[in-house]
């Protein structure tokens, strides 16, 4: 007669989670900078007014960064076609100002549960397969969408682009001005609230399978993870961001062109979670100040050779490493060398 294994006691399974829930509870914890952070960025429009129209730009790129993030760097989804919900947002946003509604705030609504219902459709496309697979369904995926809104020029406008989007003011009081302050603070408090949003959900439990699931999708499904479920939910969510993202940026400036689905979107942010860093939402923060900074300043000083000096810097980060680079004392140290 075999005898039945023993089988944990509540007590004992409670005690045996303890140290991973302090852990996740410590790393949840908001440190003492990123309240003045935040801070310093809700009134930057108000300190240098003469750079909002720049920082409207920075923070519609910096939210589409980090709903990437969520995809590629917390879950491992590689996506080269992420502008897909960025120009659908886009186009949904124009679309509804200029046909149904002038509010912003209700078009905004709109413009995500448009992003949300594609990202669910397209959560279908990324739940087998490589990271091969994923790149190039992705971009058929932003692809198709462009050739249709190519196409269905009555509707969007075609190449020519869709014109007339006047929104109404913010809030009912606030108008949107041509030095482009209350642009500014819109997208800068969008970009707060999604971003405590996605860091609260990056930092929760379902984060932590999520992570569980990028570094090991084999032995995640061992434990138990819903790894089908998890993709899909995650893939959803990071959708409504980069569609919210996107309507940002029609209603900032009451234009959406094609340009919303091209491929230099999707390669861009890309390009700014290589400079911030991925697996980290202050990363596609970090890496769209810096890269819309870069190219504002260098496109005025070399207007046409200025992807040149981007895309050296970027082969020096990668070459010499984020760290290194941020501290160039380090980099003739000898190996072993605690300096």
């Amino acid at each position: 007669m075999s005898a039945t294994p023993p089988v944990a006691a509540p007590a004992e399974s409670a005690n045996a989670a303890a140290p991973a829930r302090r852990a996740l509870l410590h790393t949840a914890r908001w440190k003492p900078w990123e309240p003045l952070l935040w801070l310093l960025v809700l009134i930057a429009p108000v300190a240098m007014p003469q750079y909002a129209a720049i920082f409207n730009e920075i923070a519609i790129v910096a939210l589409f960064a980090v709903s990437l993030d969520l995809v590629l760097g917390y879950t491992g989804i590689v996506s080269l076609g992420h502008a897909a919900f960025f120009g659908f947002g886009a186009y949904i946003a124009g679309l509804f100002a200029k046909h149904v509604m002038p509010d912003p705030l209700v078009g905004l609504v709109v413009a995500m549960a448009g992003a949300t219902l594609l990202g669910a459709l397209g959560s279908l496309t990324i739940q087998r397969g490589t990271d091969l697979t994923r790149l190039m369904v992705t971009l058929g995926a932003a692809l198709v969408l462009l050739e249709l809104a190519n196409k269905l020029d009555w509707i969007t406008g075609g190449a020519d682009g869709l014109q007339g989007v006047v929104l109404g003011p913010l809030l009912g009081r606030f108008e949107f001005d041509l030095a482009g302050r209350t642009a500014a603070f819109y997208s800068i408090t969008a970009l707060i609230v999604f971003f405590l949003l996605a860091r609260r959900l990056a930092h929760s439990p379902f984060g932590a399978t999520l992570e569980a699931i990028r570094d090991n999708r084999l032995r995640a499904m061992a434990i138990g993870i819903p790894v089908a479920s998890r993709l899909a939910v995650v893939y959803t969510i990071a959708a409504a961001i980069a569609g919210a993202a996107g309507a940002l940026l029609a209603q900032t400036t009451g234009f959406v062109s094609l340009d919303v689905f091209d491929f230099h979107r999707s390669a861009d942010v890309m390009l700014i979670l290589v400079v911030g860093g991925t697996g980290w939402l202050y990363g596609g923060v970090l890496g769209a100040v810096v890269f819309k900074v870069l190219q504002d300043v260098l496109s005025s000083i070399t207007p046409q050779y200025w992807t040149f000096w981007l895309g050296l810097f970027l082969v020096v980060l990668v070459l010499v490493g984020r760290e290194r680079l941020l501290r160039p004392w380090t980099w003739f140290a000898r190996k072993g060398d605690p300096r």
